[in-house]
């Protein structure tokens, strides 16, 4: 085993700075906010209190307990942190640190995070490789940071309320000393029916907002700010690398990238779909051990989308100790308010549903996974990417020619993604284009859900504020690269990273993104869109690397995803009278906020089959589940 204790693993922090009035913190409002998080780390807790600050801390057990534990200081404890997520460069770190003089007390890489902050401030952060979300209180300078990791992997709350700060891995315990419940954000339910997520720093609960990845806020002499931290800039190659040397050199990255993820002292696993990107992420593995176990969830031979055969395949194809979780439409309907309630703040994609059970399963044997996250956003995996790469050639069609085509398709019936998609080719504007490439529906059609005088004007486009802090960095990417900057950012850490650590997290199963290792992500992003998308071939480069580990029977397998189809049949058929229980019955919460006529003229245009609604009809039944559990029916 190598010497790092990579220990910290599953943990949750929570904090409280009384920035302006300077008064104590009180030990049990902190046991309190702490105490809700116990599932991220059921086996430790810590606490640091200094006057007006205070630090709470939970963690799950590995090795090295008592080195491990948090909130630490270095020697002097003139620095405290508390750490959630691992540093995956932190041997590297530390030997630097060391040849600097600094000498470490434990093995555990939080250490790093204080002696890093010791030598050189700020600037620790942009050093880091890894997830993190995290807090440093300077005793000297009296000064809090609460950062982010660059591209969102793990979560940071906080809510700032009569110069007091309260801070969290989740909103639970940001929200734990409040006199009452917030209140829904009306802005944030705009943006989440319009999106299926809430985007970065937005929260339905109103006053509660998330950082947004590569953000930092600091505190200090009774005020504070909110900055980018991480400002990557893709430039392009120069010269621009051949086909053969981005092939070789990602597939350098990848295995450098998994290698560093399996450090580990205790077992690791993969969820592993039928697809190529869990397929290579096994094949990786087996080049640093064998007989990894692997987990998949399906729905059985009904279904033709259904993944269990595919996976099985691939795990004997690796040789890894597979376990197929099998779910069921009972299983489904039962389970769905209690997957929306560990999540806090909903997300309308179905994966959500086998998501949850396949990491209840997995914990019962591994306390760590790998996930397949990343190579869809990196390389141009979804349709929407095609759309994107190829626009040009549609606006540079003449406009006689172009407007009767884009009038057929828009009345082409339950098409809603293609007509989308071609007036938002038409949009001058970068951002506005690549806004309603990812709206569910165009931004009338969400307002008008609304009951009279719950929003302002052009809601849904706050999500352009929400970007402008990325713009000056997108300059020098071409049309496909910007969006993807833009994914990254934005959709991929506030919809699939945020399910995937919360819904994880609450079985204490830990699950790291090796795609998404910094070293990998800045490389893509200097790539051009004709290495990602060729000649109508999506994630090109990344399959010509999967050609050298995989076997050709798995790389011409279709995309299918997480099962996500079958669910989406579920929810148009087996779960029609759930449905009608919710939108149909005028005392459903939702219609505290939106109007029943226009949800039910919605659903009926949905079931006629004039339009194919139902993202956002799942979308709505979500969101009442989200508001049962947060209790806003009592």
């Amino acid at each position: 085993m190598p010497e790092t204790d990579l220990g910290e693993l599953m943990c949750g922090i929570c904090g409280r700075y009384n920035f302006v009035s300077q008064a104590p913190v009180e030990r049990q409002d902190l046991e309190k906010m702490t105490k809700t998080m116990v599932h991220r780390g059921p086996d430790d807790e810590g606490y640091y209190l200094e006057g007006a600050l205070g630090f709470g801390f939970r963690r799950l057990s590995i090795i090295d307990l008592e080195g491990g534990h948090q909130p630490m200081s270095d020697r002097e404890k003139t620095v405290w942190v508390v750490f959630n997520g691992e540093i995956y460069n932190f041997p590297e770190l530390k030997r630097e640190l060391e040849d600097l003089g600094h000498v470490f007390q434990t093995r555990c890489d939080t250490e790093v995070i204080a002696l890093g902050y010791k030598q050189w401030g700020d600037e620790v952060l942009n050093r880091l490789n890894g997830m993190f979300g995290l807090a440093i209180w300077d005793t000297r300078q009296k000064r809090l940071l609460i950062a982010r990791d660059p591209f969102g992997v793990k979560p940071v709350y906080y809510r700032v309320d009569k110069g007091q700060l309260y801070f969290g891995s989740e909103i639970r315990p940001v929200i734990a000393t409040a006199d009452k419940r917030p209140e829904v954000d009306p802005v944030a339910l705009n943006l989440f029916l319009r999106y299926r997520f809430t985007p970065s720093p937005h929260t339905l609960f109103a006053g509660v907002k998330k950082l947004a990845p590569g953000s930092m806020l600091t505190f200090e002499k009774g005020a504070f700010s909110l900055r980018l931290w991480y400002r990557s800039k893709p430039v392009p190659f120069s010269p621009v690398k051949s086909v053969g040397e981005a092939r070789e050199e990602l597939l350098e990255l990848y295995k450098r990238s998994v290698k560093r993820h399996l450090l580990s002292d205790v077992p690791v696993g993969l969820l592993l779909s039928g697809g190529v990107d869990s397929a290579l992420l096994l094949a990786l593995m087996n080049l640093n051990g064998e007989s990894w176990r692997t987990y998949t969830v399906g729905y059985g031979t009904s279904f033709a989308d259904d993944e269990l055969a595919d996976a099985a395949e691939t795990a004997a194809r690796f040789s890894s100790k597979h376990t197929a979780v099998l779910l069921d439409r009972k299983a489904f309907e039962e389970k769905l308010p209690r997957i929306v309630s560990c999540m806090e703040e909903p997300v309308a994609t179905s994966s959500i549903v086998p998501m949850y059970f396949v990491c209840e399963r997995a914990r019962e044997d591994v306390k760590v996974a790998l996930i397949g996250q990343g190579p869809d956003e990196l390389f141009g995996g979804y349709n929407r990417h095609l759309g994107i790469r190829y626009g040009r050639l549609w606006r540079g069609l003449p406009k006689w020619l172009r407007a009767p085509v884009a009038s057929a398709i828009r009345g082409l019936p339950r098409n809603e993604t293609l007509r989308r998609g071609i007036q938002s080719l038409d949009i001058p504007d970068r951002l506005r284009r690549y806004q309603h490439v990812l709206s569910l529906l165009p931004g009338y059609r969400i307002d008008g859900l609304f009951q009279d005088g719950i929003i302002g004007p052009a809601t849904g486009d706050e999500i352009l504020t929400c970007w402008q802090h990325l713009a000056p960095l997108l300059s020098e990417t071409d049309e496909l690269g910007g969006f993807q900057f833009l994914e990254l950012r934005s959709t991929l850490p506030d919809e699939l990273l945020m399910y995937a650590d919360k819904l994880s997290m609450a079985h204490s199963l830990e699950a790291r993104v090796p795609y998404l290792d910094k070293e990998i992500v800045e490389y893509a992003e200097r790539l051009p869109a004709n290495l990602k998308v060729r000649n109508g071939s999506q994630k090109w480069l990344h399959r010509q690397v999967c050609q050298n580990l995989l076997p050709a029977k798995i790389l011409r397998r279709k995309k299918r995803g997480f099962t996500t189809n079958v669910v989406d049949d579920w929810f148009r058929t087996a779960r029609r009278q759930k449905m009608d229980d919710i939108l149909l019955d005028h005392r459903s919460l939702i219609y505290r906020y939106l109007r029943p006529s226009a949800v039910g003229e919605m659903l009926e245009r949905h079931r006629t089959g004039h339009d194919d609604n139902h993202k956002i009809l799942f979308s709505l039944v979500v969101f009442e589940e989200w508001l049962r559990g947060q209790g806003f029916g009592r």
